[in-house]
C-alpha cells in the first residue's frame, strides 16, 4: 500500500476538522469507531485535558473511540461533548448496560491571543468535525496547516505574538516493516522554535526584530529562543512570557498494543517533540501526546515507540511548513 504520509494510513483511523477562520480557532477529531487501545503522556507544565486518567493502565476502560485536539484553551474541552453526542447517535461507545458511553479523551491548546478570544470550539464544532471524519482515498491529500486544531497555532512566543510565526497542524506516517504502520498528527503551538532534527537549524520560531526600543536577536532571520533565554533580556522576560503554548498530538499504529504498551509509545513519542522543538516541555507549554493501537500486527513495542518519535518529528515539521500567514503572523506556506 502506498502511504499518503498521514495518520489515516493506519487502518481504522479517521480524521475530521472544523474551524472558524475569523476567530482563528478550531478542532481536530481522530476517530477509531471500532475502538482502540490507548495511552497518554502529559509532559508539559501547563496542560489542559479531559478523560486522561481513564487511560492509566490500571483503570477499567480498555479502549477509546476518539481523541479531540482543540483550540480555545480550557473552553475548547467542550468540543469533546459534541463528538460524544455524534458517536452516541452511531451507537458507538462503552456498554454500561444502561447506555453506550463513547470514550473521547481530549487535549487543548491556547489560541485566544489570535483572532477572536470570545469564539472558541464548542460541542457544535466538535460534532461537525466528527461528522466530517474519514480515512483517505487514493486521491485525497492530507489536510494540514491552518486547519482544525492548528487554525490559531503559532510558535516562537517568548515575547508574545510580536515576533512569533504562524504554525498549524501536521501529519506524517511511516512503514516500519512487517506491514506495521505508525502515523502521527500534531497541532504545534509551542513557546519555542521548531528545528529540523536532522540539521538542528531553526525552521520557524522567534524572529529577530524590534519591540519598541528593544532589539531582539541579531540580523539573522531567527533570534533563537534558547539563545535568548541565556541573555539578561531573556531571563528577565521569562516570568512574563507568553503562557499561551502547547503541542498536542496523537500517534497511531496497526501494531497490537496493550494499554500499558500504548502508554509507553506515547512517552517515547514525546522525544519527537524534544528533537523538533527547542526548548520543549517547559512550564509554559502543555504538551500532551496520545497513542492509539487499532490492529493486530505483531511488533516490538520499543521499535514502535522509537519510530513514533521519528514520525512525530516529521509531523511537527509539516505543521510549520504548511502553515499560511494569519492573524498578522508570517507563515512558511506561500501558496
Amino acid at each position: 500500500m502506498k502511504l499518503k504520509n498521514s495518520i489515516t494510513d493506519v487502518r481504522g483511523i479517521e480524521v475530521g476538522h472544523a474551524q472558524d477562520e475569523e476567530a482563528l480557532t478550531g478542532c481536530t477529531v481522530i476517530l477509531c469507531r471500532k475502538g482502540a487501545a490507548a495511552g497518554v503522556d502529559v509532559r508539559g507544565g501547563a496542560p489542559g485535558t479531559r478523560e486522561t486518567d481513564l487511560l492509566n493502565p490500571i483503570n477499567l476502560v480498555e479502549k477509546v473511540h476518539g481523541i479531540v485536539l482543540a483550540g480555545g484553551s480550557a473552553f475548547g474541552l467542550d468540543a469533546a461533548t459534541g463528538v460524544m453526542r455524534y458517536l452516541e447517535e452511531k451507537k458507538i461507545g462503552f456498554n454500561t448496560g444502561a447506555a453506550r458511553v463513547p470514550i473521547v479523551p481530549s487535549a487543548i491548546l491556547y489560541d485566544l491571543n489570535l483572532g477572536r478570544a470570545d469564539l472558541r470550539p464548542d460541542s457544535a464544532m466538535g460534532a461537525l468535525a466528527a461528522a466530517s471524519a474519514r480515512d483517505l482515498t487514493a486521491s485525497d491529500p492530507p489536510a494540514e496547516g491552518n486547519i482544525g486544531a492548528g487554525t490559531g497555532a503559532s510558535v516562537g512566543k517568548m515575547f508574545g505574538t510580536a515576533l512569533a510565526m504562524k504554525s498549524g497542524l501536521g501529519t506524517a506516517s511511516m512503514d516500519i516493516g512487517g506491514g506495521v504502520i505508525v502515523g502521527a498528527i500534531v497541532a504545534v503551538n509551542a513557546f519555542g522554535d521548531v528545528v529540523d532534527p536532522k540539521t538542528g537549524e531553526i525552521v520557524a520560531g522567534l524572529r529577530s526584530g524590534e519591540i519598541g526600543p528593544l532589539r531582539i536577536g541579531k540580523k539573522d532571520l531567527f533570534a533563537d529562543t534558547l539563545a535568548m533565554m541565556k541573555t539578561p533580556l531573556g531571563r528577565g522576560i521569562l516570568g512574563f512570557a507568553s503562557r499561551g503554548n502547547t503541542v498536542i498530538g496523537v500517534v497511531a499504529t496497526n501494531a497490537k498494543l496493550t494499554k500499558a504498551q500504548a502508554t509507553k509509545v506515547a512517552q517515547m513519542a514525546q522525544d519527537g517533540i524534544a528533537r523538533a522543538i527547542r526548548p520543549a516541555h517547559t512550564m509554559l507549554d502543555g504538551d500532551v501526546i496520545f497513542a492509539l493501537s487499532t490492529g493486530a500486527k505483531k511488533a516490538d513495542v520499543s521499535t514502535v515507540g522509537a519510530l513514533a518519535a521519528e514520525v512525530m518529528g516529521q509531523a511537527i515539521l509539516r505543521a510549520v511548513k504548511m502553515a499560511k500567514a494569519a492573524g498578522g503572523l508570517p507563515g512558511l506556506n506561500k501558496m
